[in-house]
């Protein structure tokens, strides 16, 4: 009898210890389960030490009550029981421990960052209607456990393209939503492109009024010539950026601007033709994808164009990046000018690549005079590196690698891994994309852990970025289709340690995460649920 007695005991231990399970993305540094659960209850309290805590605290008791009805009030001072802020400087700025008991939750942080990821994880354990907002009086718990977390890179991007197709305020605020979600913290804002410029420049207003319009857009693939016929545009005011700003600050996310030079610039010459090979010439915002081979030329009163408008643009955002672009700039036009092949012969470059490295190289001194940092693609390479660039690297590794070598920050977005316009699927079972083939398993498996840089080059790969370009993303449902699952992924690469990585065991977590995204009403993909 006492056998069976004590089986049975045995048997309920391990049934309440399966019930807890931690389907965390990105999986935390070190979890340590613990046996049972801690419930949400009315007028249970959030105490928090500091002030700094404050705005992660009401976060919390938002959705709680959103999703619950439940009142958590938020207080100030110390609290044995309920929900507690605590103070702790020997952590890392985005670092958190979090320690979850039967009556009690306690959040250690040293800044509200760290305190605002422990809360994403928080949220990730309870129930999924947790992200709802019906006020239902369903069961918020979470499973006890102990958490000490931190992450692998300090950068840790995604990027969305509106040059190509525009998307509203709200659109981006939940984009900004799902990447907090999963602790990214870069969102990359591509804002100009030859097919249109999207951001208000009070100097320039032919930028707005000229450049943000195309007269129609393609159908199909690139060389299919169809187009629609329709006039496509728009652009953010600098409230509006303003407005998206301040919402991404506090989600603890940056936004870095990006505004392209010398190449995919022909919205810019459709209303400002003297900064181009031809000021006669009648330019119109581009309506075929690709690359246009109309550029911005080298001249003084080009210089003095770009740096007016960089000044408006670095008023609107604080960090430390301003994207330059620096890719894709065909030479064609100024192999055949005579003005750019006198100023290399003056300048005493052997190139045009050259000539292209002269031109960030001027804009970099620009931007590092304002106390900033430019960040372009790996084509800022070709010619020179300037002194002060940080390098996005996304034709592979090997200009990020280089950049590294040559003791320059990089960011490792490389298009095979993380170019989220590609198929995740056969094409013949997906929406119209851009080409290529990147599943789940794919972005997943790349690991920015590169063997030819010494300790001390490889402390220059500062993080990784997935990137949404949107040739073929025409609406936001689409864009949140070719983001999720995959933005998963990326945060996975970027947040956690290589030891952890386990596909299969990660694919679980992904399909644990769906029910929250269902509450968060976001159009994931689910074929990798049907891939191996």
């Amino acid at each position: 009898m006492r056998l069976l007695l004590c089986a049975l005991l045995l048997g309920l231990t391990f049934s309440v210890s399966a019930q807890n399970v931690y389907n965390l993305i990105p999986a935390p540094k070190q979890l340590t389960p613990l046996e049972g659960k801690f419930i949400f209850k009315q007028g249970m309290t959030i105490s928090i030490g500091d002030v700094v805590f404050e705005p992660v605290a009401k976060l919390l008791s938002q959705r709680c009550n959103a999703s619950a009805g439940l009142t958590l009030p938020i207080r100030k001072g110390k609290s044995g029981r309920g929900i507690v802020f605590v103070t702790n400087n020997s952590l890392a700025d985005e670092a958190y421990q979090l320690s979850i008991a039967s009556g009690k939750i306690e959040i250690q942080a040293k800044t509200g960052q760290g305190a605002f990821y422990a809360i994403q994880s928080l949220l990730q354990l309870m129930p999924s209607q947790v992200y709802g907002t019906t006020r239902e009086p369903i069961e918020l718990s979470v499973p006890k456990c102990t958490i000490e977390d931190e992450p692998r890179f300090a950068y840790r991007g995604l990027m969305l393209d509106v040059g190509r197709h525009f998307f509203t305020l709200e659109e981006i605020k939940k984009y900004l939503d799902l990447m907090a979600m999963y602790k990214l913290n870069t969102f990359h804002w591509h804002l100009t492109e030859d097919q249109g410029w999207r951001i208000e420049i009070k100097k320039y207003p032919l930028l707005t009024k000229i450049s943000s319009v195309r007269k129609e857009s393609m159908l199909g693939h690139y060389g299919d010539d169809k187009y629609d016929g329709k006039p496509y545009g728009g652009f953010y005011t600098q409230e509006q950026i303003k407005e998206v700003v301040a919402y991404a600050a506090s989600k603890y996310i940056t936004v870095i601007p990006e505004i392209e030079m010398p190449g995919h610039s022909q919205a810019v010459l459709a209303a400002y033709p003297q900064f181009g090979a031809n000021a006669d010439k009648i330019y119109q915002v581009q309506t075929r994808w690709g690359v246009s081979e109309d550029v911005l030329f080298p001249r003084e009163e080009t210089f003095a164009f770009l740096e007016d408008v960089l000044t408006e643009v670095m008023a609107l955002f604080p960090g430390q990046y301003i994207h330059v672009g620096g890719d894709e700039c065909p030479k064609t036009q100024w192999k055949e000018s005579r003005f750019c092949q006198d100023l290399i012969k003056k300048l005493g470059l052997k190139d045009e690549h050259e000539l292209q490295s002269y031109f960030i190289g001027r804009i970099d001194k620009f931007i590092s005079s304002k106390g900033r940092k430019l960040l372009g693609w790996d084509e800022i390479l070709e010619g020179g590196l300037s002194p002060n660039a940080t390098v996005m690297s996304w034709r592979g590794i090997s200009g990020g690698i280089e950049a590294a070598k040559q003791d320059h920050d990089v960011v490792m977005s490389p298009n095979g891994d993380f170019y989220l316009d590609y198929y995740q699927d056969d094409p013949k079972n997906e929406p119209l994309a851009i080409g290529g083939y990147l599943t789940l398993e794919k972005c997943y498996s790349f690991d920015p852990n590169f063997p030819e840089l010494t300790e001390k080059q490889a402390k220059h790969i500062i993080g990784v970025q997935a990137n949404l370009w949107t040739e073929y993303v025409n609406n936001f449902s689409y864009a949140e289709y070719m983001t999720f699952p995959r933005a998963l992924a990326l945060s996975e690469v970027a947040w956690s340690a290589k030891t952890q990585k386990n596909y299969p065991e990660f694919k679980k977590r992904v399909k644990a995460q769906l029910p929250a995204l269902d509450q968060l009403k976001v159009n994931y993909a689910k074929s990798f649920l049907n891939q191996p």
